[in-house]
């Protein structure tokens, strides 16, 4: 099947206009490991934002000449864009959404590779360094603003949702909207869309110009979860752990809607975090929602909360079904005690500096085969590593659903195996298998394989 592409150059507005002679070398570098591949990637994936696909390795096969390079003029840059999708613009000219999301990651990449990766500053051994290299790159994005009082609410949730349960996200955004939150998701579709859009009409009625609607993503995951046309701010971190980091130092309240694997990893994590003694008494406002065709999804996730992290796990999140007002209303009383606690312990409202996040949910997890046999999947072990530990399975089973790398792994050499101790595998595998069925794991219409065995 052809598929329609154009090619354009465009000019950026108001951001990165000069690159230096070395950061172009870097970006025009072809050889294995120079920044043009991930550049190209990243880009593409931008640029075919809107179209249905979630399969890295298939969107590089429809647009195998797409290519993208940098013209150096002494005024400033321009893109030299050939053979992109058509889909990205309008009578022969990008959308501007579109343009300004190509330079977010132009911006980004440079970043991460002039300033963060090899920088003596970041220590990326450590915890501290680590959450130091996130912290620059969301103050490098702009994302920082120390003058503004905790409003944003993350929302997590697949891309892959029935059409109630998208139109539910939006109606959760609406009420958000209204009460002058602003939004911030993996910026994809489905429930990372909905929230954004239902938020948007929220803010018109309140007839406020300034909403933020923030994507935030990373390389291998792009592809799979493209920027929605909502997506005002996009900011690129380098790996899965430093994303979901990012997440929850800026957010002031999560709500969790339905979906797969990647949203039973990010529950992971952040109840991993908030297990951590030290996160005792850190307010931490966590909401699962969604219409009342989710409740029984709810109570499956719920019941393997308690079956695999115990009911100190279930006591950091509320279950709220088919009540768009309420959610917004808890989350909204939720964020006033998070100003209050952050006042009176003087920290930051724009970047949540006391959670103590372990090494274990900040070093990348490669999930490759032996990576993913030698998990450590057990309940003799703190609460919280078990969640880290849970959290790398899920995070393997989407590398292998979406991402490119772990779809090649896969093709390569067969299903990841994931074993441990047999309760625990069984709730696994029963919580997989019910993602299956409700149809959780990939784009409807798309004919789901799966990239994992459960050994029990």
């Amino acid at each position: 099947m052809d598929y329609p592409v154009m090619d354009t150059q465009i000019s950026p507005e108001g951001r990165l206009d000069v690159l230096s002679k070395a950061e172009i070398n870097k970006l025009l570098d072809t050889s294995h490991g120079g920044l043009y591949t991930i550049f190209r990637h990243c880009a593409l994936a931008v640029l075919n934002s809107g179209n249905a696909l979630d399969d890295g390795k298939e969107l590089l096969a429809r647009y195998p000449s797409f290519a993208i390079s940098i013209i150096h003029r002494e005024r400033g840059i321009k893109l030299d864009i050939k053979n992109a999708p058509a889909s990205a613009f309008v009578d022969g000219v990008m959308i501007k959404g579109i343009q300004e999301h190509v330079f977010a990651v132009l911006r980004d990449i440079i970043f991460l590779n002039s300033e963060i990766e090899g920088n003596p500053q970041f220590d990326v051994t450590t915890s501290q360094g680590i959450t130091d290299a996130v912290f620059h790159i969301l103050r490098n994005a702009n994302l920082l603003q120390p003058s503004i009082n905790p409003n944003l609410v993350v929302c997590w949730g697949g891309h892959s949702i029935s059409g109630n349960e998208y139109d539910y996200t939006k109606h959760v955004g609406y009420q958000l909207g209204l009460r002058g939150l602003n939004i911030g998701t993996g910026c994809g579709p489905g429930a990372m869309k909905g929230p954004m859009k239902g938020a948007t009409i929220g803010h018109a009625k309140q007839r406020s110009s300034t909403g933020l609607y923030l994507g935030i993503t990373e390389p291998g995951i792009i592809a799979a979860e493209a920027p929605n046309a909502i997506v005002n701010e996009l900011v690129i971190l380098p790996d899965i752990e430093k994303r979901l980091e990012a997440f929850v130092r800026l957010g002031h309240a999560i709500i969790v809607f339905p979906g797969g694997a990647g949203t039973a990893e990010e529950i992971l994590y952040v109840l991993g975090i908030l297990l951590h003694p030290d996160n005792a008494d850190i307010p931490f406002p966590l909401i699962f929602t969604g219409p009342s065709s989710a409740a029984d999804y709810f109570k499956q996730i719920d019941q393997f909360i308690g079956g695999t992290l115990g009911a100190k796990a279930q006591a950091r999140y509320q279950i709220i079904i088919d009540n768009p007002e309420l959610v917004a209303q808890r989350v909204n009383a939720g964020i006033t005690e998070v100003r209050a606690f952050r006042k009176s312990t003087s920290d930051a409202y724009y970047f949540n500096w006391s959670l103590r996040i372990p090494t274990e949910f900040q070093q990348p997890f490669i999930p490759n085969h032996q990576n993913m046999r030698q998990l450590q999947l057990h309940k003799n072990q703190e609460a919280y590593l078990l969640a880290a530990n849970l959290r790398r399975a899920f995070s393997g089973i989407v590398a292998g659903n979406v991402k490119a790398a772990g779809i090649q792994a896969v093709q390569q050499f067969g299903y990841f195996e994931i074993t441990g101790e047999t309760d625990l595998m069984v709730s696994i595998d029963s919580l997989l298998s019910s993602f299956v069925q409700q149809q959780r794991m990939k784009l409807p219409g798309t004919q789901y394989v799966p990239c994992y065995h459960v050994i029990k």
